[in-house]
């Protein structure tokens, strides 16, 4: 028979997250072992449950949840989002600028589908949450990867940023807080990209999923609220921040002006109406997450399992020999560095395949993320602090011995 292969379109297309190393370990645990998962932020499996207010108000919802909604999603999670930023310096928003999607995943995919034409550039952070890279690359976009400085608590560089600008750069993605670095950026920083944004004409893409988990009194600034007068498409959702990652439950926000952006506006509706609608009993989850109760501030402040945890994990990983880190101020995530000089790592892939054989934890490479060297990787910090302490016992003792 003739053979079927995969599109050329996915030729550079790659999520480390779910790759080969994820492979392995489910093929580890067929065999029985238990691997301790430190590879991806999923809260529930870490016993970090959803507010029971949104869950009894899907519950109640589902009767009339059968059905597809409007394509851009329920007026009332709409209005609910549209709200939400009303209090937070947004510039004006209308129910028919936001669009629900099924996670923030689909709709970065939507509006990397409508914009790029094949050879069109979009500048993105290195390291990177990789599905922007594999969303413009599936568009037939280039990405063009700007440095975040690690010396300057992973703070993008905006003298790179300017450099890697060429006549084909459409759009900018801003990830903060950032995953996987833990970074939340100075509002300084901010207002510098949004001037590069104004100077080039270049559409900001805002990732702010985890705008809510902040650490240490850190603030979180949106590229919208300092950019009114550029184009602004800030993704958002309930995944970390309520703690339901299974419920695809996201939101993007279109604020600035818009006339001359029309037509691609006329895309990102057909794209929407093509996928029908979001899921709609998640849909329902929005309204009451955003006006209610806000318990994600019991796991970040002083006494919060979030924060002991993430203190925990930071302290003892910088205690290893050749392993730095960078105190997270947002997020769920470190992204340690593996000093050349002591720990000889040629290929990050190889590292975490040997570490998750070896020790029977799993983690994700740097590489995976963007990042150009194999010297990091990222761990996250939802395991009870127990398991924490043990999982960083077994890296050092992994690295106590290991070279490639």
């Amino acid at each position: 028979m003739r053979k079927v292969t995969q599109s050329k379109k996915l030729q550079n297309v790659c999520y480390e997250i779910r790759g080969p190393v994820l492979a392995e370990a489910k093929r580890l645990e067929e065999e029985g072992h238990r691997i301790l998962k430190l590879n991806i932020g999923n809260p529930a499996p870490f016993g970090f449950e959803a507010p029971e207010d949104i869950l009894v108000d899907v519950i109640q919802e589902l009767p009339t949840a059968q059905g597809y909604s409007d394509s851009k999603g329920i007026l009332s999670a709409r209005r609910a989002v549209k709200q939400h930023y009303e209090v937070r310096e947004f510039p004006p928003l209308n129910v028919e600028d936001i669009y629900l999607g099924n996670g923030v995943s689909e709709l970065i995919v939507m509006a990397m589908q409508g914009l790029l034409d094949n050879g069109d550039e979009v500048l993105i952070p290195a390291p990177d949450y990789p599905l922007w890279t594999a969303a413009a690359s599936l568009a037939g976009g280039t990405p063009v990867h700007y440095v975040c400085d690690e010396q300057a608590d992973w703070a993008p560089d905006v003298d790179d940023i300017r450099s890697k600008i060429t006549d084909r750069t459409r759009a900018i993605v801003v990830i903060n807080p950032n995953n996987p670095t833990g970074a939340v950026y100075p509002r300084e920083v901010l207002e510098a990209i949004a001037q590069v944004a104004r100077e080039h004409e270049l559409i900001v893409m805002a990732d702010e999923i985890y705008d809510k988990i902040l650490y240490d009194g850190a603030t979180h600034t949106s590229m919208a609220a300092l950019a009114p007068d550029l184009l602004c498409l800030t993704f958002n959702g309930l995944s970390k921040a309520y703690r339901v990652a299974g419920f695809r439950s996201g939101w993007l926000a279109i604020t600035g002006p818009k006339e001359h952006a029309r037509n691609y506006l006329e895309g990102l509706d057909i794209l929407a109406n093509m996928r029908l609608c979001a899921n709609v009993p998640a849909q329902h989850a929005i309204q009451v997450a955003l006006g209610g109760y806000q318990s994600i501030n019991e796991l970040i402040l002083p006494g919060g399992r979030l924060l002991e945890q993430r203190n925990v994990a930071w302290e003892m990983l910088n205690q290893i020999p050749g392993v730095s880190v960078t105190k997270p101020k947002g997020a769920l995530y470190l992204f340690p560095r593996l000093d050349p000089k002591v720990h000889d790592i040629q290929d990050d892939e190889r590292f975490a395949l040997d570490l998750l054989r070896d020790q029977k934890m799993l983690v994700v490479q740097g590489t995976g993320f963007n990042w150009p060297t194999p010297d990091h990787f990222r761990l996250v910090f939802l395991p009870r602090v127990e398991d924490l302490e043990d999982a960083v016992g077994r890296l050092e003792k992994f690295l106590s011995t290991y070279s490639q």
